[in-house]
């Protein structure tokens, strides 16, 4: 009978020991979130801003990723032209936000994007409205729309990258790099990338 209970004990040992471990590596996970996020509302210009209100730069979301890679996942909204030649993260997925359009728009100068029609329907193809995703455009505009999006269709955990890939302009007359974009952003942060593509992380348009 003693033993009975000796073995009965253990158990209730052994499965709360494993609760617990469940429980702190879930709360290591959102803590990591936490510490990491970017409180700089305030102080990002508007078009960066989200209705969820979690912000992060691409350094902070490179730390983030490399705390629980199976747990962050990265998503870039850009173009699959942005994504293909100017480079990416290799472990971020590529679903546009928009689509370029090649109909020349004479009064703002410049070609117009048009947003992806299923934009929605393939974000929530891949990713959970529980999974902690962290959205990157080039500069961190597309990326808050992304966000408001998700969070419209209940998604909770979403962070703006909000320096980008390609980072802000260079806003300095002296400087022979002045409007270009290399302050900040994942590429100019000596962070990995790369050109190499993986066709099962982008989300392509269906062809006939």
């Amino acid at each position: 009978m003693k033993n009975l209970k000796s073995i009965w004990f253990g158990k209730v040992i052994r499965n709360q020991l494993l609760t617990m471990l469940v429980l702190t590596t879930f709360s290591g996970v959102l803590a990591t979130s936490i510490i990491f996020a970017q409180d700089a509302s305030s102080e990002l210009p508007k078009e960066k801003q989200t209705t969820l209100g979690l912000y992060v730069t691409s350094r902070e979301a490179y730390d983030m990723w490399k705390s629980a890679p199976d747990k962050i996942k990265i998503l870039d909204v850009r173009t699959h032209f942005e994504y293909l030649y100017i480079g990416h993260s290799s472990v971020a997925w590529n679903i546009p936000i928009f689509f370029q359009w090649y109909e020349y728009d004479a009064i703002n100068k410049h070609f117009p994007m048009k947003p992806n029609p299923d934009f929605m329907k393939q974000v929530t193809d891949v990713f959970h409205p529980e999974d902690i995703i962290l959205v990157t455009c080039r500069s961190g505009g597309r990326s808050a729309m992304a966000v408001n999006q998700l969070a419209e269709a209940g998604f909770k955990n979403v962070y703006n990258i909000t320096d980008g890939f390609e980072g802000d302009k260079v806003k300095d007359p002296n400087s022979v790099f002045n409007g270009q974009r290399m302050e900040n952003g994942w590429k100019n942060s000596g962070l990995p990338w790369t050109y190499d593509l993986d066709p099962k992380l982008m989300l392509l348009p269906q062809t006939e």
